[in-house]
């Protein structure tokens, strides 16, 4: 059974936390990405729920968590921060780490630090910051895939969403990704109730804005940045991925040269899932996190 805390960080912000299973059983922290909140696990949690003890929080500038505006509160190190810092408001001493989209985007860096809390980590259609970066300079169809990116930078972007309504942006956000039958008319409100908090859609995008990630623009000849030339850290926990095949938004591309950076990899593909497989696709991660995980 699920239940709810205001759990109060010492990086200063303030997290809403789904918390569900034994409190003595392996503890796991999964972390959802945009445009979202502990709802992407709905459908994976009560199958994993009698064995670990997850802790899914909205991470901060979404849903029920704090939300600051400026874009400096959205900083990695910061997001990395309160991940650790979550856990220790669990008095949680070693945890697994589990992200989803901007969840996986934060958990991979995290894992770099090698921090001897983290004992694994699991991936779901998250692609590693050096081959992502990698693939949006080097190849055309990651890069036009990414563009919205860019759009999410613009200043103003949350005012045109909010002009646009909350119920158009479903459509827009998911229609490429899931069949939108699928979404029951209270997931699809509960997605608007939570895109309507004071502040809009300023802190969800702030994540985008305060990344240094480089979009270019289709078509244009861009140097390779100084970071992608140097040694990047090796990932030594167990690192699973798990990939929806037809995510149009991160291509399978994605996964090419990860056994380079991880030293104990195991990628598992989900070929009839896409973008959001931890709800499209909820007993195949289930399987996959629980083989791993135990």
């Amino acid at each position: 059974m699920t239940e709810f805390r205001r759990v109060g960080l010492s990086t200063g912000v303030t997290l809403n936390v789904a918390v569900a299973g034994p409190e003595d059983a392996p503890p796991v922290i999964l972390l959802h990405g945009f445009p979202e909140s502990h709802r992407t696990w709905r459908g994976v949690a009560p199958l994993l729920e009698d064995s670990f003890r997850l802790i899914m929080p909205d991470q901060r500038g979404f849903a029920g968590s704090d939300r600051p505006l400026d874009v400096d509160e959205y900083e990695s190190d910061k997001l990395i921060g309160d991940i650790f810092a979550l856990a220790e408001a669990f008095g949680v001493e070693r945890f697994a780490l589990v992200g989803h989209d901007w969840g996986g985007a934060i958990a991979w860096p995290a894992a770099m630090r090698n921090d001897p809390r983290l004992t694994k980590l699991a991936i779901i259609n998250a692609p590693h910051p050096l081959i992502f970066q990698k693939s949006l300079i080097e190849d055309a169809d990651q890069r036009a895939a990414s563009q919205y990116i860019n759009w999410f930078r613009v200043p103003g972007a949350e005012k045109a969403i909010e002009a646009m309504g909350f119920e158009a942006f479903f459509q827009k956000t998911f229609m490429s990704h899931v069949e939108l039958a699928s979404v029951s008319e209270a997931e699809k409100q509960q997605y608007i109730a939570e895109w309507s908090q004071p502040g809009g859609m300023l802190p969800m995008l702030n994540w985008y804005r305060a990344t240094k990630l480089i979009v270019p623009p289709p078509g244009a000849t861009v140097a390779v940045p100084d970071f992608l030339l140097r040694s990047f850290p090796m990932i030594h926990v167990p690192t699973l991925v798990v990939w929806g095949m037809k995510d149009p938004a991160l291509l399978p591309l994605q996964l090419e040269g990860l056994e380079a950076l991880v030293d104990d990899l195991t990628v598992v593909k989900l070929p009839d899932a896409g973008h959001f497989a931890p709800w499209e696709a909820p007993d195949q991660v289930a399987s996959a996190l629980r083989d791993f995980l135990g």
